[in-house]
């Protein structure tokens, strides 16, 4: 096997494969890159048996042959040599030799025998869409924050991908928020998967700026997420998601509006007191004439009271967890946004004011 490529090129392609190159001791070819040259189509492939990525690197020449060798150790090395450089890599056996100028080095490896066959996506069956990078990215990270981290519960692990009245959405929970993004309309098929949050992280560290449209495929039990030369291909979690939308309020009697900007500022401030308190717990009260304040309060150091000026037309209050409102007031990026809740023991609605693609809820702590 052997290839010709500039620094830079094969540089970016390592260090996106290396990222899931895990260290597992019972089966170390993980820690491997496994790079295949085939009639001239190059491809680089690292998987820790529940995700694969694949970066198809263009090259100015190669010679067919495959061979597996310890990705982060490649990766460090070819981002160690002077950009602009022309890399030859040539494999023989099981070892590598990696050449550029007057810099020189060799690396064993395994044969390619020994690394995990990668499933594929059943392209008749699969159910296939395309949308702006940017829009993909965005909605992702508004609700990636609510997934959980509890392997007890397989389900909330992960983002729900799921259509609802040809509008395919996207949800995660935790059990104390829930975070919906409408993504896609006029969705034809149905969608119904779970995909792991750890492997979304992957796709979403995979975008760089020169892309522009990811195409997104599911089969029963695989997710493709295509960007350009890079493939993120995933398994689903096999388990069944709960019925989300029951969880949010019909009714809610308070209904404010407010500057997102002023009201990150007075829960920041609020939460620098709640960070003491148990929960992280901060108070949002609505009080006539006018007045939405945010209080907190830590015995040992003191209390936080900072008051909001908007329309009051019914007076309540609800306690939260600070870090979970400032995760949700980060992820709305509009200027104006509207909350609405309706007593202490029913949860907090937070939507942008002019756009109801995007929902969080979070559950009050008890008062």
């Amino acid at each position: 096997m052997e290839i010709e490529v500039t620094q830079e090129k094969l540089s970016k392609a390592l260090n996106n494969v290396s990222r899931i190159a895990v260290g597992k001791v019972t089966l170390p070819v993980l820690n491997n890159v496994l790079i295949r040259v085939d009639n001239g189509k190059v491809s680089l492939t690292t998987t820790n048996l529940d995700m694969a990525t694949v970066v198809f690197l263009p090259v100015s020449s190669s010679k067919d042959g495959v061979i597996t060798v310890p990705a982060k150790l490649l990766s460090e090395f070819v981002s160690t040599l002077p950009r602009g450089e022309k890399i030859k890599l040539t494999a023989k056996d099981t070892k590598i030799t990696i050449s550029a100028g007057k810099y020189s080095s060799v690396i064993n490896g395994s044969l390619a025998d020994d690394f995990p066959e990668l499933p594929e996506i059943n392209e008749k069956e699969a159910v296939t869409f395309k949308m702006g990078v940017d829009e993909f990215k965005n909605g992702v990270g508004q609700v990636i924050i609510a997934s959980s981290n509890d392997y007890t519960r397989p389900a909330l692990t992960g983002i729900y991908f799921n259509t609802h009245e040809k509008t395919l959405a996207i949800a995660s929970t935790d059990g104390y928020r829930l975070a919906e993004k409408k993504l896609v309309k006029n969705v034809q098929s149905e969608i119904n998967v779970i995909v792991p949050a750890s492997s979304l992280r992957e796709v979403l560290s995979a975008i760089n700026d020169g892309m522009d449209e990811i195409e997104i495929s599911f089969n029963e039990d695989l997710a493709r997420f295509r960007l350009g030369e890079v493939e993120v291909i995933s398994k689903l979690i096999d388990a069944s998601y709960p019925e989300y939308r029951r969880l949010f309020p019909k009714d809610c009697n308070i209904s404010l509006d407010l500057d997102r900007e002023e009201f990150v500022r007075v829960v920041k401030l609020a939460a620098l007191f709640a960070r003491r308190s148990a929960g992280g717990a901060i108070v949002c009260e609505a009080k006539n004439p006018n007045i939405f304040s945010v209080k907190a309060v830590a015995n040992e150091l003191g209390e936080n009271d900072s008051i909001i000026e908007t329309e009051i037309k019914e007076e309540g209050k609800i306690t939260l967890n600070s870090r979970f409102l400032i995760d949700a007031l980060n992820a709305l990026t509009e200027k104006q946004i509207s909350i609405e809740f309706s007593n202490q023991v029913s949860p907090l609605v937070l939507r942008a004011k002019q756009n109801s693609d995007y929902t969080h809820i979070i559950m009050p702590l008890n008062s």
